[in-house]
């Protein structure tokens, strides 16, 4: 398992886009590479915040709704641990990448409820790669991305998906 980042420190402001020389292509990820990255603090504010405007549910707003529930206090939405989570992704290595976006996931599970307090960091893991043959300059990634918290618990599970271009002939 590698535990090194795939990029030291990524600065994304607006004046120092990355540049083609430090992009990461559809060939620099290789299949059964594992990489662990990110580091998030779950907030109960931010909790509330997030639940408030995209999934108003009482176990993710209320402390006393939320005791009274089978989950015994608040815990975040799990949309809220997916948005995490693809911060984590972009932070560590979507804007240093020539990425595509994706046409989707195979697989989204919440495992774990994440609550106050807590702190989440990622694995990936690269279970497929292959050239699209329908757009010459695309491939594709196939990852899984666990993201577990500070007991090591896997909070959410998600397969899916990458579109990233091909290195450009030199």
């Amino acid at each position: 398992m590698c535990r090194r980042p795939l990029l030291a420190e990524p600065d994304m402001t607006p004046e120092t886009p990355a540049s083609d020389s430090t992009l990461l292509y559809w060939e620099d990820f290789r299949e059964g590479e594992v990489r662990e990255f990110g580091q998030m603090s779950v907030k109960r504010d931010d909790i509330v915040r997030f639940a408030a405007e995209f999934d108003p549910q009482p176990f993710h707003l209320d402390e006393a709704a939320a005791a009274q529930t089978m989950f015994g206090g608040l815990i975040a939405s799990g949309w809220h641990t997916a948005a995490m989570a693809m911060r984590m992704m972009c932070d560590e290595y979507l804007l240093r990448s020539a990425s595509l976006g994706s046409p989707g996931l195979e697989t989204l599970k919440w495992l774990q409820p994440v609550r106050p307090g807590d702190t989440l960091h990622t694995r990936l893991t690269i279970l497929e790669t292959r050239p699209l043959q329908s757009r010459p300059g695309v491939g594709l990634l196939k990852s899984r991305h666990e993201v577990l918290n500070q007991r090591g618990e896997t909070v959410m599970l998600m397969e899916g998906f990458g579109m990233m271009r091909r290195r450009p002939a030199a």
